[in-house]
């Protein structure tokens, strides 16, 4: 579960510092110059534009891919932890009962048996 809040914290890290980059972009274009910027120019920020998010896009995506990953690998070490710790404790009571079991025999056998009698005494 960290490790998947630290991805989304990376995400969100990135698109802010994209968005200071652009907003401190604008800020140090005078607001007459996009108007007097030729159309070339502009389509060219647009592409460069549309491929830095594209790119980011794609970094993004493969930061999910790749916790969504270490979150499978996780939960499958879990789930296999569980059923070996439910197996030994499934094991563990087994021999317990099997122990009560010997333990009430035992018990059952002494009582149902008759006291060996001492021997008799020998006259003198």
């Amino acid at each position: 579960m960290k490790k998947i809040f630290a991805v989304v914290m990376a995400v969100a890290f990135v698109f802010s510092v994209a968005g200071f980059a652009v907003a401190a972009e604008k800020a140090a274009a005078p607001a007459a110059a996009p108007a007097a910027a030729p159309a070339a120019e502009k389509k060219e920020a647009d592409k460069k534009a549309a491929a830095e998010k594209k790119e980011s896009d794609k970094k993004a995506e493969a930061e999910k891919k790749e916790a969504d990953k270490k979150a499978a690998a996780e939960k499958k070490e879990a789930d296999k932890k569980a059923a070996a710790e439910k197996k030994e404790a499934k094991k563990k009571a087994k021999a317990e009962k099997k122990e009560a079991e010997k333990k009430a025999t035992a018990e059952k056998k002494a009582k149902t048996e008759p006291a060996t009698p001492a021997a008799p005494a020998e006259k003198k």
